[in-house]
C-alpha cells in the first residue's frame, strides 16, 4: 500500500535493533484517516462479506482493529494480556513471547466472545516474530471458530513471523513488508525487484 510506504518513510524512524518507531500515526497517535484506508485495503484483499468478527492482542492493534472491524460491519475482540477480574467464565489462552516486553504472557480471551460459528479475521499494526499473531490463531483454534485471514499493516520481512505463518497455510496479507531498516534507511520489499 503506497500511502502507508510513503508515511513509514516519511515519519518512521529506525531505532537500535531494528526497532520500526511509526507511533506518530500507527500506535500511539493513530491518523484515523490513514487507519481508514487501510481497513478498505484489506476490505479488498479479503473477503469480509462472510466475516463475524476482528480479533487482535492488546494493546496496539486496537485502533486499527476497530477501525476495520466498524468498516465491515462486525464486533472488535482483543486479546487481554493480563487477567482483570471482570473476566468471567471460561477463556482461551495461549502464552507468547512478548518482544515489546521482552516477557512471556498469556493472551487471554473469554470464550463468550468467540464462538465455533465465528468467521475471523485477525487484524494487527505490527508483525516482526509473529508471536502475538501465532497466539492469536491458537486462540481461534481453541475456540473452533474458522479463521478467514491475518490482515497485518507493517511486515518486518527480514524477521521469521511472517514466512512461519504463511508456511502454517494462513492467508496473510502485509500491507507494507520492511526487507531492512538501518540507519541507511528503510527499503521495502518491492523496492529490491
Amino acid at each position: 500500500m503506497q500511502l502507508l510506504q510513503e508515511r513509514i518513510r516519511k515519519e518512521g524512524k529506525v531505532l537500535p535493533g531494528n526497532i520500526i518507531k511509526i507511533d506518530g500515526f500507527m500506535n500511539h497517535r493513530v491518523d484515523v484517516r490513514l487507519m481508514r484506508d487501510i481497513a478498505k485495503e484489506f476490505g479488498r484483499l479479503f473477503d469480509v462479506k462472510d466475516v463475524t468478527l476482528v480479533l487482535t492482542a492488546e494493546a496496539s492493534g486496537i485502533a486499527l482493529a476497530t477501525i476495520c472491524a466498524e468498516e465491515f460491519g462486525v464486533p472488535m475482540v482483543f486479546a487481554k494480556k493480563a487477567k482483570s477480574d471482570n473476566i468471567e467464565g471460561g477463556l482461551y489462552q495461549s502464552n507468547i513471547y512478548s518482544y515489546t516486553y521482552k516477557r512471556k504472557v498469556t493472551l487471554l480471551c473469554s470464550q463468550d466472545w468467540i464462538r465455533p460459528s465465528d468467521k475471523v479475521l485477525i487484524i494487527d499494526d505490527f508483525l516482526a516474530n509473529g508471536e502475538a499473531l501465532r497466539g492469536l490463531v491458537e486462540i481461534v483454534e481453541q475456540s473452533g471458530a474458522t479463521l478467514v485471514g491475518m490482515g497485518v499493516a507493517v511486515e518486518k520481512g527480514f524477521q521469521d513471523g511472517g514466512r512461519k505463518l504463511r508456511e502454517r497455510g494462513i492467508n496473510l496479507k502485509s500491507l507494507a513488508i520492511i526487507e531492512s531498516a538501518d540507519e541507511n534507511g528503510i527499503v521495502f520489499r518491492e523496492d529490491e525487484e
